[in-house]
């Protein structure tokens, strides 16, 4: 998969995995990642489906509607990519922490859906459930950070509620803050994972 990797100043840290929003490239939340952690490793990755020429990570049917077949072929090619990418930059596989926005963020949560080990913790802007009906694996005490919008016309509060709900089923550490705004990464939304993120990494 197409990427970039910047070695971080702290190997303590967890290693950042960047996961952008319909449109996005790679370099798309390098800006994101440092504001969260300046001194953390980025590994940061461009979605292999192009939809109208926008890079995205896996196919939809309509605008909310997922391709589900795509959906999980996509989501087992990443978590493949990971393995890889810990190996070709040295890093630590067991200390990924995922930062996605919209189509990125729903592909993160897709990781947690489908893979047991996937993930070290999470921040999800403005995620979908992934998929309804599967068995969770365990996800014991894995941190995820939800960030929704109360006026989303993409992604409903239903949607982010029940992604809180199954990722907290499944025994995951859930936090879901709340703004009022629209679809868009506002800087509050930024600030509150920031200081999620310090309160479990620092």
């Amino acid at each position: 998969m197409q990427h970039v990797f910047y070695k971080g100043t702290d190997e303590t840290k967890p290693v950042l995995l960047l996961l952008h929003g319909t449109g996005g490239n790679e370099e798309s939340l390098i800006g994101l990642a440092r504001e969260i952690d300046e001194t953390a490793s980025i590994l940061s990755v461009r979605g292999n489906v192009l939809e109208n020429g926008m890079p995205r990570f896996f196919r939809r049917l309509a605008e909310g509607v997922f391709d589900m077949e795509d959906l999980i072929f996509r989501t087992k090619e990443l978590y493949d990519f990971l393995s890889e990418a810990a190996q070709q930059h040295g890093f630590d596989r067991k200390q990924v922490v995922a930062i996605g926005y919209s189509n990125g963020a729903n592909i993160a949560a897709s990781l947690l859906f489908h893979y047991e080990n996937a993930l070290a913790g999470a921040i999800l802007h403005h995620p979908m459930v992934p998929r309804r009906g599967i068995e969770l694996p365990k996800l014991s005490s894995i941190p995820v950070f939800i960030g929704a919008g109360t006026n989303d016309p993409m992604c409903t509060a239903q949607e982010s509620e029940d992604l809180g709900a199954l990722l907290i089923s499944a025994g995951a550490n859930v936090t879901t803050k709340w703004f009022n705004f629209g679809h868009q990464l506002t800087m509050p939304e930024v600030v509150a994972a920031k200081e999620w993120y310090n309160n479990i990494y620092a």
